[in-house]
């Protein structure tokens, strides 16, 4: 993990010292910028393995860098808040945010989350090589190689991490998880981690899977256990 490159994101200077010293003494390469521009000219010129992105930057919102972030590049994005408000966290796991930490936070459990997206990620670029074919169920099309699904045809805007969750259930098709199982296998976490997050994640699913969310005939809750999924 040596010198790999992570994108530090954040106009609070004595946090970001804080946070290139402790990735730097971790073994990353530090990329850092202070604004949402400047954190786009450094993503576009040095692709980083991760990017940690505050939420609250000048001239372009944290929210605003993943949005256009997300669109040309499926870099790991770790988001950071200093508020606690769950339509924060909501907002930035619809844009394509794989996982959110609220201030103040804990550097040993940032340094886990990274290292468990930093996982993620390198377990998909090793599966995908290998993906001669998708999955099929029912009327959806789960390309693995390109990273598309389609339904009845039609290519759905999925963010990667919904993308994730969606092929781990079909790979499972018929099998329950857990939520805390959905989190350890799809995020990676090797720690207890908030499970809201894939509620976040599944209702998104269904309203762009289902016909109708309310009633879903794919994704399915099982009630006092978990999620699974059915053709």
């Amino acid at each position: 993990m040596a010198e790999r490159p992570i994108l530090i994101v954040e106009d609070d200077k004595t946090l970001l010292d804080v946070l290139k010293y402790n990735f730097a003494k971790e073994g990353y390469r530090v990329l850092m910028a202070s604004d949402g521009v400047e954190a786009l000219g450094v993503a576009r010129k040095e692709h980083p393995d991760v990017i940690v992105l505050d939420v609250m930057l000048p001239q372009m919102s944290g929210f605003e860098v993943c949005r256009v972030l997300r669109k040309e590049m499926s870099t790991p994005i770790l988001m950071l808040t200093a508020r606690d408000e769950e339509v924060d966290r909501v907002v930035g796991l619809d844009i394509g945010a794989d996982d959110y930490m609220t201030k103040p936070f804990s550097m040993r459990e940032l340094m886990a989350r990274v290292r468990a997206l930093l996982r993620r990620s390198e377990m998909a670029e090793t599966a995908a090589p290998a993906a001669k074919a998708g999955i099929k169920i029912g009327d959806i099309d789960i390309d693995t190689a390109r990273h598309q699904v389609m339904l009845n045809g039609k290519l759905l805007n999925l963010t990667p991490k919904e993308f994730d969750l969606l092929l781990f259930l079909a790979t499972n098709k018929g099998l329950v998880f857990s939520r805390e199982q959905l989190l350890e296998k799809v995020w990676g976490f090797d720690y207890p981690g908030d499970t809201r997050t894939v509620d976040v994640h599944m209702r998104y699913l269904r309203e762009k899977i289902e016909a109708d969310p309310a009633r879903p005939t794919r994704l399915l809750t099982v009630r006092g256990v978990g999620y699974k999924m059915e053709g």
